[in-house]
């Protein structure tokens, strides 16, 4: 009885969020209030977890880290949290892993991440120099002048 109330409860407070995963580099952006101004601030990182791992249900989190300034910065969020006004997936990236701690203990640019061929859930086909280039045509030729 009282499980069926609580899962009523959290299935009206879950939100429409895109379908990310570890390794996306996302920017979230988050409601936040100073006295009696509200602002949206930006938060963009990489996402190193996914709690549970399938990342479903009213429950979920997930945990974003930046680097600022030198310094190592991580967030939590909880996926359905009313504070965030939406998350962008700005690129993806290859890992083979569900959880990228090993992130912490990099610097600089081994802490990068191989990106990948998707872009979110879509996958990107790669382009040949020859077809992304525009024809070329050929110059009027002009007669000489005498």
């Amino acid at each position: 009885m009282q499980n069926s109330i609580i899962d009523k409860i959290e299935k009206g407070q879950t939100k429409k969020r895109p379908n990310f995963r570890v390794g996306d580099r996302i920017n979230v952006h988050v409601r936040l209030k100073e006295g009696d101004k509200e602002r949206i601030q930006n938060f963009r990182g990489i996402v190193i977890l996914r709690n549970p791992k399938s990342g479903n249900g009213p429950r979920a989190t997930f945990t974003v880290r930046k680097i600022s300034e030198g310094i190592g910065v991580e967030r939590i969020f909880p996926l359905h949290s009313p504070f965030i006004e939406k998350i962008d997936i700005e690129a993806s990236s290859e890992v083979r892993r569900s959880r990228l701690f090993y992130l912490r203990a990099l610097k600089g640019k081994k802490a990068r991440l191989k990106e990948a061929d998707r872009f979110g859930d879509v996958v990107v086909e790669k382009t040949t120099e020859a077809a992304t280039q525009a024809p070329v045509t050929p110059a009027p030729e002009t007669a000489p002048k005498s």
